[in-house]
C-alpha cells in the first residue's frame, strides 16, 4: 500500500516537520510559507508533518524509558543517562530535558494541527468529504498528543486554535476540559475516518475507537469521570474487536516478524519507519542530540552485555547492547507457567550461540568447549545446580549487564553491527490490547464475567498448542488484568501509563523494584511541569505538587 509521502514542512512561527512514511514519487519541499497552507499540496503537507511528529514519543528512547523505567516490570541496567526514571531521584526535577522536550514537542505538533485546521476552509479544492477526513485525521492527532500530556502532565494548557504570535498568557486548564476535548476530537474522527486508508499509517476509524476507548477507560478513575465512562469505553473495544478485519494472531511471535510481517491482522495503527534515513527523521531535539533522530533505536536499549561474554562478539543477529532497560524478577516470574504460555519463551532470549572462536574457553586438555554455532550462554529461568560446558546464568545471577533480553524491538535488518537507526515499524495500537482494554472497562463497568472473557481470549491465544483450557482464568480483578498486561505487552511503552491510571504505581514499584521502591512517592504518578514553560508565563503557573515549585 501506499505510504505517507514525505514533505519537510515549514511555518511561519510553526515548527518543522516531516512525514511518517515515503511513496514512490516522494517529493522534498522546504521553505514554505503560511500561505501555501491555503493550498491542498500544503495542506496535506501540514498533515504530513503532524504525523510525524508521532516519533517524538512512541517509538523513541524518550517514550520508551518514560513509560517503562520505574515500573513494576522494568528497572534499569547498567547504562543510561536517564536511571532517575526508574530511581525517582532528585534529578527527576522540572528541568529535565525529556521533560521539557516532549511538552515543547507536543505543543508544536498541536498548534501544527490547529494550523491546518483553520487553513482548511480557505483550501479551494477540497471537496466536503475529503475535508471532513483530513480534519478528522488531525483531530484524531490533537487527541493523541493531548492523552500523552494529560497521562504525563495532568491539567496542562488547553489550545484549540492556532498561535501564531508569541503570548506570555496561559493556564492549566480543568481535567474535565481537557478531557472533553479529546472526546469530542475523537467521536468527529469517528464519524468521519474510513476502516481502511490507502495510505498505510493513517489514523482510521477503529484506530480512534480504540484510542476514545483508552481515553474514556483513563478517564474513569479521574476526578473528571463521567458515569457510562467504563461502559462507552467497552462498546468502543468491542467495537473494533466485533466490527473489522483484525484478529489475534495465532502465534504471539507472528506480531513482531520484521518486515512485511509488521503489517499484520493485529495491528491498529503504527508508528512507520524505513530504512531510509531521510524518510525516517524528526525534529525531537532531545533525540538529535542523542544520535537517534533516524529510525527506530528500541532495539538498542533492552540488549544486555552478551558481547564480551565467552565466545562471544558483537553482531547484528544479537543487537547492539545499550542495556538501558532490564526486567524485573517480578516482570519474568510473572510469566510463571511457561510451559504453558508461550509469551515468556517468545519475549525473551535467554540462549546465545557462539560466533566467536578466538574466545570459546578451553578444557583441561586445552580443546575448546564448544564450537562456533553451539550454545555459549543459556538462561534457563531457575537455579539449575550443574555444570555445562557453556555458560550458565542462573536468576540469582542477573545483574545490570546480565538478563534475559526482550527480543520485540531486535532489528536484524540493519546494515552494520553498530548501526543505531532502525527501520522497524513501531505498533502503537494492537488488538491484544483492545481485548484488555476491553476487559477492564467491562470490569468496571460491573459486568465481571465479560471481562473475564475478554481476558481469556488473550490468554488462550498465548498458549501453547493443546494448552488452551489450562490458560482460561475463572476469576479476575484489577490485578488480575494488569498482571496479564504485563505480560502481553511488556516493553510496549504502556506500563507506567498503565499503573498510574489504575492506581497501582507505587504499591507494584515497592513490592516488585527494589531499585524504584526506596524514593518513589505518591506524587510521582504525575511528572513535572516543565521549568522553562512556568518561567515563561506572566502570572501564576503552578507546578505539580511534591516537585520545587
Amino acid at each position: 500500500m501506499n505510504k505517507i509521502n514525505t514533505v519537510c514542512f515549514c511555518i511561519i512561527l510553526l515548527a518543522a516537520g516531516v512525514s511518517c512514511r515515503k511513496m514512490l514519487n516522494e517529493k522534498i519541499v522546504s521553505g514554505l510559507t503560511d500561505v501555501y497552507l491555503d493550498t491542498k499540496p500544503g495542506f496535506y503537507a501540514a498533515l504530513n508533518a503532524a504525523y510525524s511528529d508521532c516519533r517524538n514519543f512512541y517509538g523513541s528512547e524518550k517514550g520508551l524509558e518514560m513509560t517503562e523505567l520505574g515500573t513494576d516490570i522494568f528497572t534499569n541496567g547498567s547504562d543510561g543517562d536517564y536511571k532517575y526514571y526508574n530511581l525517582y531521584n532528585s534529578q527527576l526535577d522540572p528541568n529535565e530535558n525529556w521533560i521539557t522536550t516532549l511538552w515543547n514537542n507536543s505543543y508544536h505538533t498541536i498548534n501544527t494541527i490547529n494550523a491546518l485546521i483553520r487553513h482548511s476552509e480557505a483550501v479551494p479544492d477540497l471537496s466536503e468529504n475529503e475535508k471532513n477526513k483530513a480534519i478528522g485525521e488531525a483531530r484524531w492527532l490533537r487527541a493523541y498528543n493531548y492523552f500523552i500530556l494529560v497521562q504525563t502532565y495532568g491539567s496542562v494548557v488547553l489550545m484549540l486554535e492556532e498561535t501564531s504570535s508569541i503570548s506570555y498568557e496561559a493556564t492549566r486548564a480543568p481535567l474535565k476540559d481537557l478531557y472533553d476535548a479529546m472526546v469530542a476530537d475523537l467521536e468527529f474522527a469517528i464519524a468521519n475516518l474510513p476502516a481502511v486508508q490507502g495510505d498505510y499509517g493513517r489514523a482510521t476509524k477503529p484506530a480512534a475507537e480504540h484510542l476514545l476507548a483508552k481515553v474514556l477507560l483513563t478517564r474513569a478513575y479521574s476526578t473528571a469521570a463521567e458515569a457510562n465512562d467504563f461502559s462507552r469505553s467497552a462498546q468502543l473495544a468491542e467495537s473494533v474487536i466485533n466490527n473489522y478485519h483484525f484478529r489475534l494472531l495465532d502465534n504471539f511471535a507472528d506480531i513482531f516478524v520484521q518486515g512485511e510481517g509488521e503489517k499484520n491482522d493485529e495491528v491498529i495503527w503504527s508508528v512507520q519507519y524505513t530504512d531510509n534515513k531521510l524518510n525516517n527523521a524528526n525534529n525531537d531535539i532531545s533525540a538529535i542530540d542523542a544520535g537517534f533522530s533516524n529510525g527506530n533505536p528500541l532495539h538498542l536499549f533492552f540488549v544486555m552485555q552478551y558481547d564480551i561474554l565467552p565466545g562471544m562478539l558483537r553482531d547484528v543477529e544479537n543487537g547492539r547492547p545499550y542495556r538501558e532497560l532490564r526486567p524485573t524478577m517480578f516482570g519474568l516470574n510473572n510469566f510463571y507457567n511457561r510451559s504453558v504460555d508461550s509469551r515468556y519463551h517468545k519475549s525473551f532470549k535467554t540462549v546465545w550461540y557462539s560466533n566467536n572462536a578466538a574466545t570459546i574457553p578451553k578444557d583441561n586438555d586445552g580443546n575448546p568447549k564448544f564450537t562456533v554455532g553451539d550454545t555459549a550462554i543459556w538462561m534457563p529461568g531457575w537455579e539449575l545446580n550443574e555444570t555445562r560446558r557453556y555458560m550458565v546464568v542462573k536468576p540469582s545471577q542477573y545483574t545490570e549487564t546480565l538478563f534475559p533480553v526482550l527480543t520485540k524491538f531486535l532489528d536484524k535488518l540493519r546494515p552494520t553491527r553498530t548501526e543505531t537507526a532502525g527501520s522497524r515499524d513501531y505498533i502503537a495500537f494492537r488488538l491484544a490490547d483492545t481485548y484488555l482494554t476491553a476487559s477492564e472497562a467491562l470490569l468496571g463497568a460491573g459486568r465481571p464475567a465479560d471481562a473475564l472473557d475478554k481476558l481469556n481470549a488473550v490468554r488462550e491465544r498465548a498458549a501453547y498448542p493443546g494448552m488452551e483450557a489450562q490458560m482460561r482464568y475463572s476469576t479476575i480483578n484489577i490485578d488480575t488484568i494488569l498482571n496479564e498486561r504485563g505480560r502481553e505487552l511488556a516493553g510496549e511503552s504502556m506500563r507506567f501509563f498503565d499503573l498510574t491510571r489504575t492506581g497501582k504505581l507505587i504499591e507494584r514499584v515497592r513490592a516488585h523494584n527494589p531499585q524504584a521502591a526506596p524514593l518513589i512517592q505518591d506524587y510521582h504518578a504525575l511528572r513535572p511541569i516543565p521549568q522553562s514553560q512556568i518561567n515563561l508565563i506572566e502570572g501564576p503557573f503552578p507546578q505539580n505538587p511534591g516537585y520545587p515549585q
